[in-house]
């Protein structure tokens, strides 16, 4: 399902004056990086990746200090003296660069709009109502659990309703797809960013409590995770949630 942007990077770099690419990527555990390292596979682009595992739920401080992001988030890239953060933003950049395919984000008004669609809902809206869940239940007061026990389940019951209208959506986007994908037959922009907003909101059960079913989502995931780009990515940066 990728030969056509593999080809198409092939075709660019077949020429020995031009330098390939020298991207690095700062890849925290159980993190959106996933998303790059999975862009970049579907890319064709070679790649390194700076590892780390969490400490107490945070990313060590020398993975910071070698990504040179300001932020001290994750994923990172450096593609030469170029440092590029924020996953839509890497997503759009390698994809403006690096896809002269356009196989990852279409020229067409149509589909290109329906893929940027998703590129900005994964975090702008799933990942969004789904952190707020998670945020509830680290920042409760302990002290409340005991005096009120089912008060953090009320919150979580109210946050839930912005979450299970994300995933409805969704379900009905992927019925309206014209392939096995978000934006037709092959995987798209859209699908490396919003696969982890999902895959984390249901690993974490973040407002999913007695909504649903979604059975396309489930499909789709699994579409997803059989990609043989996607398994590489797995492989190559050590990524579990």
């Amino acid at each position: 399902m990728t030969r056509t942007a593999n080809e198409a990077y092939h075709a660019k770099y077949s020429d020995s004056s031009r330098a390939t690419p020298r991207i690095t990527l700062y890849f925290l555990q159980a993190s959106r990086s996933i998303r790059i390292a999975w862009l970049l596979e579907e890319l064709g682009l070679p790649y390194e990746v700076e590892f780390a595992e969490r400490e107490q739920q945070k990313a060590p401080q020398a993975l910071k200090d070698a990504a040179g992001n300001p932020l001290g988030k994750f994923p990172t890239i450096r593609d030469g003296d170029e440092v590029i953060y924020e996953s839509g933003n890497i997503v759009e950049y390698l994809c403006e660069k690096y896809d002269i395919a356009h196989a990852m984000i279409p020229t067409n008004e149509h589909p290109r709009t329906r893929v940027k669609t998703f590129i900005h809902a994964a975090e702008g809206t799933l990942a969004i109502h789904g952190l707020a869940v998670l945020y509830a239940r680290w920042s409760f007061p302990a002290e409340l659990k005991e005096s009120n026990p089912k008060a953090l389940e009320q919150i979580e019951k109210g946050l839930s309703v912005n979450v299970q209208k994300d995933l409805d959506w969704l379900e009905l986007e992927l019925s309206r797809s014209t392939g096995s994908f978000l934006a037709g037959n092959t995987v798209t922009a859209a699908d490396c960013m919003m696969l982890f907003s999902v895959q984390f909101i249901f690993a974490r059960e973040l407002g999913t409590k007695n909504g649903g079913p979604w059975p396309k989502i489930d499909e789709w995931i699994k579409r997803c995770e059989g990609c043989t780009t996607y398994k590489e990515a797995i492989k190559k940066s050590g990524h579990a949630l």
